[in-house]
């Protein structure tokens, strides 16, 4: 059946100012870092991003090597788009990135201008797209001088590849340093995407938060929910055959569900239920009470999870005893 969009899409998401810019981007972006790729169920996929545009979720993150096989999840979401977005190009945020290992030999890694040049191009040709509206240098590249790497992104920014440049894993001092050199050649760095979240709190001791804001850029959190665990997938202590946590190759290892770990998120669970919310919803609010975060990035498996997730917006205010309790237990 074909797709006609909500007429009430933008009734209920909250948007937030990215940065110093005029960009807007929904607080709960979707990310299609798995369950998009050529070894998952396309109609799956696409009913999920489907759903997405339906709540307001406007913004939708890609990377060069998201799959498996990579480059397969922007060769189905370029499939979705011509499908079901014809005429609504203008009312979404599209993004990708190039940093991690893509191709063999050596100009397929890394931060080069070689890199990163030939891997948009490849990206606007799986997606079918003339550009994308940010585009993030993924990793630091401790080997390439940094005036390359953002020569590259200020390069494929006037070229009209990219409306606005991002980088992602980047710490405050390498943030700063990206900052200087982009505003040298005119071209704000628009935003970073860390990994963050209630269990993984690394941006806090490095001071990230208040440089972006200091420098006007946004932050969209990547891997809010900890790779699952603060759902209630693990709250009762067995690992699901269908978890991450039961896959081999997950970056979350089935070891690191300890009981210390499963009481404290027992006792994260406790507050969020008398929030009226899910673990979940209460982890991804817990994130969007900084202003310096711009927007959530959420995985999904399914149209239920990401309704349930995207939620979350709903109830973002938090108490000063709710604060205390959760910073006890994280």
């Amino acid at each position: 059946m074909g797709y006609s969009a909500s007429t009430n899409r933008y009734d209920s998401m909250k948007y937030n100012r990215c940065g110093k810019s005029g960009l807007l981007l929904p607080a709960v972006s979707l990310g299609l870092w798995h369950n998009f790729g050529g070894v998952d169920v396309y109609e799956n996929g696409r009913a999920i991003i489907r759903s997405a545009f339906d709540l307001g979720i406007t913004h939708f993150d890609l990377a060069n090597n998201y799959g498996p096989p990579a480059g397969s999840a922007e060769e189905n979401f370029g499939k979705i788009l011509k499908a079901d977005f014809g005429g609504l190009r203008d009312e979404m945020v599209i993004s990708t990135k190039a940093g991690y290992g893509m191709w063999e030999g050596p100009y397929g890694d890394w931060g080069s201008k070689k890199y990163l040049v030939s891997s948009l191009d490849q990206s606007l040709k799986r997606t079918g797209l003339e550009y994308v509206d940010i585009f993030y240098h993924h990793r630091w590249d401790p080997n390439t001088p940094l005036e390359e790497t953002m020569g590259a992104l200020e390069l494929l920014h006037k070229q009209g590849k990219t409306l606005y440049v991002g980088v992602s894993n980047y710490n405050s001092e390498q943030t700063k340093r990206a900052v200087e050199i982009l505003s040298k050649a005119n071209v704000p760095l628009l935003i970073n995407q860390p990994r963050y979240s209630m269990l993984d709190r690394w941006v806090e001791g490095d001071g990230l938060l208040p440089t972006l804001r200091e420098n006007g850029v946004g932050c969209i959190c990547f891997s809010p929910l900890a790779q699952g665990l603060l759902t209630d997938r693990y709250l009762k202590g067995n690992i699901p055959t269908d978890s991450r946590a039961a896959k081999p190759n997950s970056f979350l290892k089935a070891s690191s569900i300890t009981p210390e770990l499963l009481s404290r998120l027992a006792g994260l669970d406790k507050i969020a239920r008398g929030r009226g919310q899910s673990l979940a919803q209460m982890a991804i609010a817990w994130l969007l009470k900084d202003e310096a975060v711009t927007s959530v990035l959420i995985g999904a498996s399914s149209v239920a999870q990401l309704q349930t997730n995207a939620a979350s917006v709903n109830n973002l205010a938090f108490g000063r005893e709710e604060l205390d309790n959760i910073i006890k237990l994280i």
